[in-house]
């Protein structure tokens, strides 16, 4: 790209706004990076602050948002926490663990983090001039909408940071619920004139219908903003694993009664804690031809599933006692007590077990009494472990999870605590059955993790189901154990169905919206007026 270029490390920059929550901001700002990458751009994502329990882990074992890894994928470059500076994990209503570049820092209240989100604004900036080098162009993400007047203050995520990096912003909003031409203009009018001098395009998401018929409702709308319309993006369904508890997928199943598996299929039951973290784990299964993968957050919801698994959570000992509220863990036992299969993920794992103690305060303080489907007890500490990991399924895995022993997988730890075996005498679990570890992690399979009878089994893996074989070997397994024909088709490659989609997003781009014109936004800049603060 010619011209001058801005001064925070080199690169001309693009930064994605949207008039509220789940416009589609992330997909947007990931479909551009894909877009801009393949017309032989360096590119690279940014968000300076995003709050979400979808987290990845980067190869140097530190943690960032899940949308931005997505993002770094599309851009064809390895994630960096840099990308996500600050990253707020919710730990309840009113506060967060806070994550500053790939570690955790504290727990958070929403004032003190509001008072100290103004010492953050340096590593922001720094984190930004780092990845700008030698970049073409930064594809920037704001986070809901700048907007909330009540926020603006040392706002270092939307307008701030478009300021901070002397970026021209385009505003995406989402029709499918109506009302999108208030959103714009009330948006556009609640913002500082400098603000509002930064907005070059917008940009109107998730259409369904003719888009001849909202043309002339486009027309007035740049008469009364004077802000031009980039496009219009067509209502599609992108498989690119959601970021938080605003998806769509999670409706599934979550609030009517329990329902029988399709014809032909395996019904996989995933309990929706309210801190549920990492649900992207179950993107692989629910791609599955022969799985129906639904979550499901009352008692009643969750029938005679064909397997049932306790996902990770950010709060787990809340979340044991929302379980015990419910009546979930009594089901989740029952069903066990029936041979239902049963897998725990993370804080999952460690519900499964006897006991769970957190003297030092690290997941709320407390002490409570596991589901005891597991010989093990958890005990939380303040360190936190990430790491990517290789390794493979235990070599003796019996009963409903046979037909997994010996496979690779690959996947990520993200936890605080460690859990320790405490079988009874005999070294067998509560059933008489042998305990044996769920995975052996590592080149050479040293070190195990988790622990697997028959039919439950618990892994600190997240990502357990993604490798090649893994989810195809486990539903044919709940096939056999339905009387059907385990012929289950192999599931597609997790990465590489990942970059189709991605590809699918940037083609659906590239149709919808005037990249001449979006190219010529980026090219152009901010004029020295509309910078306001040069950070």
């Amino acid at each position: 790209m010619s011209g001058e270029k801005a001064r925070h490390g080199g690169a001309r920059a693009i930064m994605v706004q949207g008039t509220m929550s789940n416009v589609g901001k992330s997909l947007i700002a990931a479909g551009l990076c894909r877009a801009l990458a393949r017309r032989g751009l360096s590119v690279a994502p940014f968000k300076s602050q995003n709050m979400a329990l979808n987290s990845g882990v980067t190869r140097d074992g530190r943690e960032m948002g899940r949308a931005q890894v997505i993002q770094a994928h599309a851009a064809g470059v390895e994630p960096d926490v840099r990308m996500n500076p600050i990253l707020l994990k919710p730990t309840s209503d009113t506060g967060s663990q806070v994550v500053v570049l790939g570690e955790p820092l504290a727990t958070m209240g929403a004032r003190r983090y509001a008072a100290f989100r103004r010492d953050l604004r340096e590593v922001v900036a720094s984190a930004y001039r780092e990845l700008a080098q030698g970049r073409d162009v930064m594809v920037i993400e704001g986070a809901g909408s700048p907007a909330e007047i009540n926020l603006n203050a040392d706002d270092i995520v939307n307008m701030g940071m478009a300021r901070m990096a002397h970026a021209p912003v385009i505003l995406v909003a989402d029709i499918d619920p109506g009302g999108v031409f208030a959103q714009v203009v009330g948006t556009l009018e609640l913002l500082a004139p400098a603000d509002r001098a930064l907005v070059r395009g917008v940009v109107i998401n998730k259409f369904r219908g003719d888009p001849e018929i909202l043309a002339p409702g486009l027309g007035q709308l740049e008469e009364l903003t004077g802000v031009p319309v980039l496009g219009v993006v067509p209502y599609r369904r992108f498989d690119l694993g959601d970021e938080d508890s605003l998806s769509a997928r999670l409706d599934a199943g979550a609030r009517g009664s329990g329902e029988p598996a399709l014809p032909g299929c395996v019904d996989v039951a995933v309990v929706r804690l309210p801190h549920l973290s990492n649900f992207t784990d179950f993107d692989q299964l629910d791609r599955h031809p022969r799985a129906r993968v639904r979550y499901v957050d009352r008692a009643e919801a969750l029938g005679r599933p064909d397997l049932v698994v306790l996902p990770g959570t950010k709060a787990t000992l809340d979340d044991l006692r929302w379980m015990r509220e419910r009546g979930l863990d009594r089901c989740v036992r029952s069903l066990a007590g029936q041979s239902t299969p049963v897998i725990g993920i993370c804080g999952g794992y460690q519900m499964l077990g006897r006991e769970l103690v957190d003297d030092l305060g690290s997941d709320g303080g407390g002490r409570e009494e596991g589901l005891g489907l597991l010989p093990v007890v958890t005990e939380f500490s303040a360190d936190k472990r990430m790491a990517q990991v290789t390794g493979r399924f235990d070599g003796g895995l019996a009963g409903a999870f046979s037909r997994l022993s010996g496979l690779p997988i690959e996947g990520y730890e993200v936890h605080m605590g460690r859990t320790w075996p405490q079988p009874p005498a005999g070294g067998r679990g509560g059933s008489g059955e042998h305990v044996r570890p769920a995975v052996l992690l590592g080149a050479g399979g040293g070190r195990p993790d988790g622990a697997a009878l028959p039919t439950v089994m618990g892994t600190y893996v997240h990502g357990l189901f993604d490798a090649s074989g893994v989810s195809s070997a486990l539903v044919d397994a709940l096939l056999e154990r339905r009387g059907l024909a385990p012929d289950a088709p192999e599931a597609p490659d997790a990465r590489a169905f990942e970059d189709r989609q991605l590809d699918l997003l940037a083609d659906t781009l590239e149709r919808s919206l005037d990249m001449d014109a979006l190219m010529g936004i980026i090219e152009r800049g901010v004029d020295d007026e509309a910078r306001g603060e040069t950070g």
